[in-house]
């Protein structure tokens, strides 16, 4: 048996996380959905966190939040514009949603005005 073979599917792997899909999808408010996994699994997701640079950043505008849909080939949220996240990182939201908001904050900070970091700033001579 090739080697490869024995890795091509990566929920097979012993130690490896079941995969998920997102089937379905509820609008809560503003926007928070409530998200709907493949094992029954719901979950409530506050996106407006996230919505951060040149990909999420226009979907503050509610008329273009509102266009999400399920891609069932994909298995996850889309947005028209092109922004999508993984469903497995939509199904562990609370365990990525910090890490997610941290980096797009320090990546687009510049662009939206916001500080790169909340450490004081350096002392200047």
């Amino acid at each position: 048996m090739p080697e490869i073979s024995r890795f091509s599917c990566m929920n097979q792997l012993p130690d490896a996380s079941p995969l998920h899909d997102v089937t379905d999808f509820a609008f809560v408010k503003s926007y928070v959905l409530n998200v709907r996994f493949d094992d029954g699994v719901e979950r409530a997701i506050d996106f407006e966190p996230i919505l951060i640079g040149p990909l999420f950043g226009p979907l503050c505008d509610p008329r273009l939040f509102r266009q999400v849909k399920v891609d069932r080939d994909l298995g996850t949220l889309v947005w028209p514009n092109g922004a999508d996240i993984d469903p497995n990182v939509l199904y562990d939201w609370p365990r990525h949603v910090a890490a997610i908001v941290q980096r797009r904050r320090q990546r687009w900070a510049v662009d939206y005005g916001e500080p790169r970091s909340r450490a004081p700033a350096p002392d200047r001579p």
